[in-house]
């Protein structure tokens, strides 16, 4: 089981995220992942820097960490050859050390771009191209592509890493599972769902996870603090749009939108899912039902950026060493 550290775009500035980063590397994090987001969840949280120029300034500054996106969309408001370019130009910054995650996306970030916001079913067709599009430009050939969502026009990437990028999926239900398992490398998820890597294992042509070298990465929101009271009151602030579900948050378009929706959802609603305060046993209790579930990675969100400094100085090596001593070898 391996644990990572998570650069939340979406509350902290540029300059912090590669400090924190050199930080969680230092503390002993084995990972960490970036979220890629135009806008923050909502306003409270007020950052939202680029992620790719964030990461390669991470890359320099780390030298052992794994990196990665979680996630990107590589359809709207970027176009897939541009994601390739970017993601294979990260891994030679990284000297080997960056997976790409991709996602569908969310209309919070994607409807920026002033295009529709497509149907689930029209988004994933649309990754699916996308992915193909990826491929074929990490081999370095020059690639035409005329296809139902894409074109591309003799583009090559002219700088590609040696050992290629690695990509992971986003998936979610059966169907996702069976139709993007066979296209990537890893397992993305953020639900200790034990039934999702069934699935995945059981899909034609999908990398096994556990076995044949594939990765399910999770992820899960904690807001450590000498105070409990006040890291409740953070987490509320700061992550209550994680109460809508991802149903609701594919979709809604605005940080105004997710204050609405989210205006009754109260500090014990938040509670009962993120572990708040000083108790870290009550951290790696929540943690254990990812490794339960049969994931071999998970991503901790330390949320707010307030309290992100004194977490890393004082409580996140305290954690790891829990965190190891209970999950699986």
């Amino acid at each position: 089981m391996r644990f990572g550290y998570t650069l939340m775009t979406e509350q902290s500035g540029p300059r912090e995220l590669v400090r924190y980063a050199q930080q969680a590397e230092d503390a002993g994090f084995d990972f960490e992942v970036s979220s890629d987001h135009f806008s923050p969840w909502l306003t409270e949280q007020g950052h939202a820097p680029n992620a790719w120029t964030t990461l390669g300034a991470v890359a320099h500054a780390t030298s052992r960490v794994d990196l990665m996106t979680y996630v990107t969309c590589p359809t709207i408001r970027y176009h897939p050859a541009v994601v390739a370019q970017q993601s294979a130009t990260l891994q030679i910054l990284a000297e080997g050390r960056f997976t790409l995650g991709l996602g569908s996306g969310e209309s919070l970030n994607e409807h920026v771009v002033g295009q529709r916001w497509p149907s689930l079913a029209e988004r994933q067709s649309m990754l699916e191209e996308a992915i193909e599009v990826i491929r074929r430009l990490h081999t370095g050939d020059l690639v035409d592509h005329r296809g139902e969502h894409f074109q591309v026009d003799s583009a090559r990437i002219w700088d590609v890493p040696d050992q290629g990028v690695d990509l992971a999926l986003a998936v979610s239900g059966e169907r996702s599972i069976g139709r993007f398992a066979p296209l990537s490398d890893h397992l993305v998820a953020v639900e200790p769902d034990g039934s999702a890597i069934e699935t995945w294992n059981g899909t034609d042509g999908a990398p096994r996870i556990g076995e044949g070298g594939a990765r399910a990465i999770g992820q899960i929101p904690i807001c450590w603090g000498p105070d409990a009271a006040e890291a409740r009151r953070t987490a509320h602030e700061q992550f209550r749009w994680f109460a809508g579900g991802w149903a609701v948050n594919a979709d809604l378009p605005t940080p105004a939108g997710f204050a609405g929706a989210t205006q009754f959802v109260t500090e014990d609603d938040v509670a009962e899912n993120i572990p708040c305060g000083p108790d870290l046993d009550a951290v790696v209790e929540a943690c254990s039902e990812f490794w339960e579930a049969g994931f071999t990675d998970l991503a901790l969100v330390q949320v707010g950026d307030e309290g992100q400094q004194r977490f890393l100085d004082e409580a996140a090596g305290p954690l790891l060493e829990k965190l190891r001593a209970a999950a699986p070898a």
